[in-house]
């Protein structure tokens, strides 16, 4: 039986799963009669808490903990896992690609849309060759593997050109995910380096580096300021007003002629609209255009939020709400409940929030937090953002396995075992069968 109203959630991210679930609750009795049908179609099958991707990246939880699985938590839900190719608003469809097989269409009532955004890269010579992104539990499960690879090559070799390329770590970008991955990774290394035979926390280089005059925005240009002064205590070589000129076969060069030679660069230069959106109206930013209500312009059925969207911001005129997941959380819920509103005619809530603030985790034990115009610095900034991000990460089952997490660091030190072969799961067994087809041969 095809259900009376159909309803097409695109992306599986915070706003997606967030949405789902409140329908889930809400139009229990419709969803257990067939009257109503959701669908979500994603890349991935799981959602991820990516401010908690930092601490994965640096060991201080497990990166199966960071995520959630669609299917357990949305059981009434159909999941797809594949591609929207493009959506037909006129005619209210979807063209999708699923992992395999052809391409099959898609028709809904209700459009949410909301598949997030993408990193922002430059045309820069060589960056799509070398750069390492931060934004996918598997970029930051990758980036770990990496730093730790280049601290077992540093503490195999006695070339001092070799070593010094190896623990060598370039960040780009400023921001949130930028300023927190350095911070915890490089705390993780001086926690690991322990274990390195050579290799101390002053042979490592960090840098930051960052195109406008000063980084992390979000907590204000005060907090800002302390934090950049707190990772140059650090050691951490922090380049404000400096932008990356090329990328070259393991030199990263900066436009004020420096040349760094390096092995690992991390591009957290930002974020960008998915491409998806160049088939719904845009506005702000090459978001998509939507009212204070959530509802796509020009449209009473179709829906967006979260970074993909320029939703009006009412406590600030003329703004739109920042793309971070304090909006974005908020958003899902009155997005799904306008859907239901329009679904039974009636009258539909403008979304509103005030931002409470910002948080950022600066290692272990160290932080800062800009929470109702209280500016807050070291441990309890770290407790702050430890404690609002544990209460935000969605189910019980994956708060209290993050919980376990915390409590057993603190009896038990890090791992520092870098499983790069993750990256080449097939490498030892075609080495196997190729060593063994030699052997065969030079027996003939």
């Amino acid at each position: 039986m095809t259900p009376s109203s159909r309803i097409l959630v695109v992306g599986g991210g915070s706003v997606g799963m967030y949405a789902a679930l409140r329908l889930q609750r809400r139009l229990r009795r419709e969803l257990k009669q067939g009257r109503v049908g959701i669908t979500i179609a994603d890349l991935d099958s799981y959602m991820t808490y990516q401010p908690f991707l930092p601490e994965a990246a640096a060991g201080n939880l497990e990166p199966r903990h960071v995520v959630v699985s669609l299917r357990r938590v949305l059981p009434r839900c159909r999941i797809l896992g594949g591609r929207i190719c493009d959506i037909d608003l006129a005619g209210k469809s979807a063209r999708f690609a699923p992992m395999e097989g052809p391409e099959r269409v898609l028709d809904y009532d209700y459009l949410i849309f909301c598949p997030g955004s993408i990193t922002k890269t430059l045309p820069i010579p060589g960056l799509a060759e070398y750069g390492i992104g931060f934004k996918t539990v598997e970029e930051a499960t990758h980036l770990r593997n990496h730093i730790l690879g280049k601290l077992d090559t540093a503490a195999s070799t006695d070339d001092p050109e070799v070593r010094a390329r190896a623990l060598t770590f370039v960040f780009v970008g400023g921001g949130y995910a930028g300023v927190e991955a350095l911070a915890e990774l490089e705390d993780m290394t001086a926690d690991a380096c322990r274990y390195f035979h050579g290799i101390s926390r002053d042979s490592m280089r960090w840098v930051l580096v960052e195109a406008s005059d000063h980084i992390l925005p979000e907590v204000g240009p005060e907090l800002g300021t302390w934090t950049t002064d707190e990772l140059r205590r650090r050691g951490i070589d922090v380049r404000l007003d400096t932008r990356v000129k090329a990328i070259e076969h393991d030199v990263v060069v900066l436009d004020d002629g420096e040349s760094i030679p390096c092995e690992t660069l991390v591009w957290t230069a930002g974020v960008t609209a998915n491409p998806l959106v160049r088939h719904l109206p845009t506005g702000d930013r090459g978001r998509v255009a939507t009212s204070a209500e959530l509802l796509v312009d020009g449209t009473d059925f179709a829906f967006a939020a979260g970074d993909c969207a320029a939703v009006p911001d009412l406590t600030r005129p003329g703004e739109y709400c920042p793309p971070n997941a304090q909006h974005a959380v908020r958003q899902s819920r009155r997005l799904a409940d306008n859907l239901i509103a329009t679904m039974r005619g009636r009258r539909r809530t403008p979304y509103r929030h005030k931002n409470v603030g910002s948080v950022a985790s600066l290692g272990l034990h160290k932080g800062v937090a800009n929470v109702y115009g209280l500016q807050v610095r070291g441990f309890p900034a770290w407790f702050m953002h430890r404690t609002y991000h544990l209460t935000r990460m969605p189910t019980f089952n994956r708060k209290a396995r993050i919980l376990m997490d915390w409590t057993l660091a603190l009896f038990f030190k890090r791992e520092v075992v870098a499983l790069g072969a993750l990256a080449r799961p097939r490498e030892e067994f075609e080495f196997a069968s190729r060593s063994q087809e030699e052997t065969a041969n030079a027996r003939r």
